[in-house]
């Protein structure tokens, strides 16, 4: 089970993006996810006709490290720490280390 999953939401606390908040797109990698809206690059691109994609410059969100970022918690709209445990009926859930709410998947 991993610490992030898609569709969370995360802040940034380190490099140029800091403090920025975004949705969890996809992993890149073990270690790299790639974040909404955060670490964007100007992507030059040919024009396509066949696949209908137009050429310019575009941006392109790139992956960055999970050691960067930081799950946000819904209910103080806060960053914290994830941890893992077992419910009574064995299932293992991530929950939030600074008020022990589990969260929902």
């Amino acid at each position: 089970m991993r610490r992030l999953k898609q569709n969370d939401e995360v802040e940034v606390i380190a490099g140029k993006d800091k403090g920025k908040r975004g949705k969890v797109i996809r992993y890149w990698d073990k270690e790299r996810v790639v974040v909404e809206n955060i670490n964007l690059v100007k992507r030059h691109t040919r024009s396509n006709p066949v696949q209908g994609t137009p050429g310019g410059i575009i941006d392109k969100e790139m992956p960055i490290n999970i050691s960067n970022i930081a799950l946000v918690n819904p209910t103080t709209n806060k960053r914290d720490k994830v941890g893992f445990k077992f419910l009574e009926d064995g299932t293992k859930v991530r929950y939030f280390k600074s008020n022990g709410e589990v969260i929902a998947e």
